[in-house]
């Protein structure tokens, strides 16, 4: 059960229907703090600056940390699809002792800029997989819709791009998958033996539901467990503990795996 809290680094400040709801910091924090004091919650995802803040308040001690990677692909710009590396990379985590990088793939079949985010991603994966830290892919499949890029969310979609994650690198050793809960979402867990996480979205107005799919997802072989921000941290009513505490609840074990290594990367050791 890791807490995910970068979207800020991209400019994505919006919770359900409150389009400035992570825009304090002093808020946001406070919220993380009551997510990660909540049991069953094993870390935070996150860019340096929220991660240095918390180390700060002490509030990172036996936990998994989770560096985000890419941040540079802005919603809305020119350069969406252009995921570049502008925050923390496979040294840093490194020097930093943290457990593992995070990064975003977005593929836009249309867009030339995409070609570019693989690259940079397999580099990455290569990278952090040399210093036996843990890499994080969220993949999805995008196309222009009104002007704006959004994920295509069908199962074959998804199971597209988890394919192409998969394959990234020159050893998935070290690599998770953090995806979506979709449509078919058995055909969707069988496309990767990689480990994967479910994302939670920006679903913080429909609790119930996302719960409800998250349930059923966390049975299926090769899940392990939950990444989610928004909806546990702006839940309807802001009881941010009560719905922490739900997610975790759904959790068939309290799994610290991506701490003690898969099976993958023991067999890679």
């Amino acid at each position: 059960m890791i807490i995910a809290a970068d979207h800020p680094a991209r400019g994505s400040l919006e919770a359900g229907r409150r389009p400035m709801a992570m825009a304090s910091r002093y808020d946001l924090l406070d919220r993380i703090l009551v997510a990660l004091g909540r049991p069953g919650v094993d870390g935070i995802l996150a860019t340096a600056d929220i991660i240095e803040d918390l180390l700060l308040l002490g509030a990172l001690d036996d936990r998994l940390v989770i560096g985000s990677m890419n941040r540079s692909g802005l919603p809305g710009s020119v350069f969406e699809v252009d995921d570049r590396f502008t925050a923390y990379n496979a040294s840093a985590l490194a020097t930093a002792n943290l457990d593992g990088g995070k990064m975003l793939l977005r593929i836009d079949q249309d867009d030339r800029a995409t070609a570019g985010t693989l690259e940079a991603c397999a580099a990455a994966v290569t990278d952090l997989a040399r210093h036996r830290l843990t890499a994080l892919i969220e993949p999805f499949m995008v196309h222009r819709r009104d002007g704006r890029r959004v994920n295509d969310l069908s199962p074959d979609s998804v199971i597209r791009a988890i394919a192409i994650a998969s394959g990234l690198g020159v050893t998935s050793a070290y690599s998770w998958l953090k995806i979506p809960v979709v449509e078919e979402m058995e055909r969707v867990a069988e496309s990767s033996t990689l480990p994967a996480l479910l994302l939670g979205g920006n679903t913080a107005d429909h609790l119930d539901e996302v719960l409800a799919r998250w349930q059923a997802a966390l049975q299926l072989p090769g899940v392990h467990g939950l990444v989610a921000g928004r909806s546990l941290l702006y839940p309807p009513g802001d009881d941010v503990a009560g719905a922490v505490d739900a997610a975790v609840s759904l959790l068939p074990y309290r799994s610290r795996a991506l701490e003690a290594g898969s099976d993958r990367r023991l067999a890679a050791g």
